[in-house]
């Protein structure tokens, strides 16, 4: 099953008009039928300050959601998108996926939340799939947001309940990480599971994680300049999946079932 995959190395600031012309803009490139991947807090913005979401409006989010809907099914693509969500009682980090045949949205809300978020944002407590639609069959993607690149666990149980492929949306700008460490995780998740990985970060001087694509064999298939706008695209084919290594598990041994939490 082939799919095209286009990735959106694109700045996300406090703004969320400046936000939605950027999604516009990268969606204008979008060829019918691409999966479109744009970074973390893409909508709404994001920062390590979170300060800025005290004037965040709802309504404003709400309103580009379903923009961001309207064009996915008008450009015939399907769109994975971050942006801090209003929920009752407070906000989340999600991913959003906007299928090409619409109308509704999917929302996987990040499970294990930064320090900087924890007094701010209401975590997750799922881990789902999404089914995207492809002339050839559906595929299945998971997705994961930025800290959570360190929790191995929880892509194994993505791969494990059938994502073809990994979406990554992170918000990755910290002169405290150490160069290349990010990206090599990224390596570790395709190659460990056997799944493609698509990266999306923000365009920032200091990224110091990736945008890129990468083979269920750890092979990178492109890659994008730090700190530059940039748009990558490429077809995969997503039978090159497998499930070698996760068939080896000694589950005898050591088990990694997952259990939902409840709050």
């Amino acid at each position: 099953m082939r799919m095209s995959v286009m990735i959106a190395q694109v700045p996300a600031v406090w703004n969320v008009t400046t936000n939605l012309n950027t999604v516009k803009d990268v969606l204008d490139q979008a060829h019918p039928g691409d999966v479109v991947v744009l970074p973390e807090g893409m909508l709404s913005g994001y920062d390590e300050d979170l300060t800025p979401l005290d004037a965040l409006d709802p309504a404003a989010i709400d309103d580009a959601v379903m923009q961001v809907a309207r064009l996915a099914t008008g450009k015939q693509v399907h769109v994975f998108c971050g942006s801090l969500l209003p929920q009752p009682g407070g906000w989340c980090n999600a991913a959003l996926f906007f299928p090409a045949d619409g109308p509704r949205h999917q929302v996987y809300r990040k499970i294990n939340l930064a320090m900087n978020e924890r007094d701010r944002l209401h975590p997750g407590h799922h881990l789902p799939t999404f089914d995207v639609p492809n002339p050839d069959g559906t595929a299945t993607a998971g997705v994961q947001l930025c800290r959570e690149i360190r929790f191995p666990e929880q892509w194994q149980h993505l791969a494990a309940s059938g994502a073809h492929l990994f979406v990554y949306l992170t918000n990755a700008a910290n002169t405290r990480e150490p160069e290349g460490v990010w990206r090599s995780h990224l390596i570790s998740r395709a190659a460990e599971n056997q799944r493609f990985l698509a990266s999306a970060n923000i365009t920032h001087p200091h990224q110091h994680c990736p945008s890129m694509l990468i083979s269920p064999r750890g092979e990178v298939l492109g890659e994008l300049p730090a700190g530059r706008d940039g748009i990558l695209r490429h077809t995969i084919d997503l039978d090159e999946t497998g499930t070698w290594y996760l068939g080896q598990r000694r589950q005898d041994v050591l088990s990694l079932d997952y259990h939902p939490l409840h709050r």
